[in-house]
């Protein structure tokens, strides 16, 4: 099993406001929304909150809109869009998340509720940050 950087999550009222400061204060390159497809939300399940994109090239920035109530709404116990994340990807979430069986580390897997192609589980280390760990599928 793999595990590799992928992004860092950084939440805020004004996603705006934020993805101008990495852009174009920062330099960074935004990322077009449409290359990361989203299921619907409804008032059941998913997130609907304003996100924007920004890389270096090889790190992801992802913004979001802060949602107190996204994990309430899905039903899990971990919301990723509270405080914000780091995010790693690997190529074996099912041998991922019995890692965190065996450690006895509690997590909400999200599945394909917030991006259609990516499995997301996320979880605490032992400082309480939130940590996501996803599958391209």
């Amino acid at each position: 099993m793999k595990l590799e950087f992928h992004h860092i999550n950084y939440v805020s009222d004004d996603i705006d406001r934020l993805h101008r400061f990495y852009t174009e204060t920062l330099g960074l390159d935004d990322i077009p929304i449409e290359n990361f497809p989203r299921p619907e939300a409804t008032d059941d399940t998913g997130y609907s909150g304003k996100i924007r994109f920004a890389t270096d090239g090889h790190m992801q920035m992802h913004l979001a809109e802060k949602d107190l109530t996204v994990a309430f709404k899905n039903g899990e116990v971990i919301n990723p869009v509270e405080r914000g994340h780091i995010a790693f990807r690997t190529d074996d979430i099912a041998a991922f998340k019995q890692r965190l069986d065996a450690a006895n580390i509690p997590y909400s897997d999200y599945g394909t509720t917030f991006a259609k192609e990516w499995h997301q589980v996320f979880f605490h280390d032992p400082e309480g940050n939130v940590i996501e760990v996803h599958q391209a599928v």
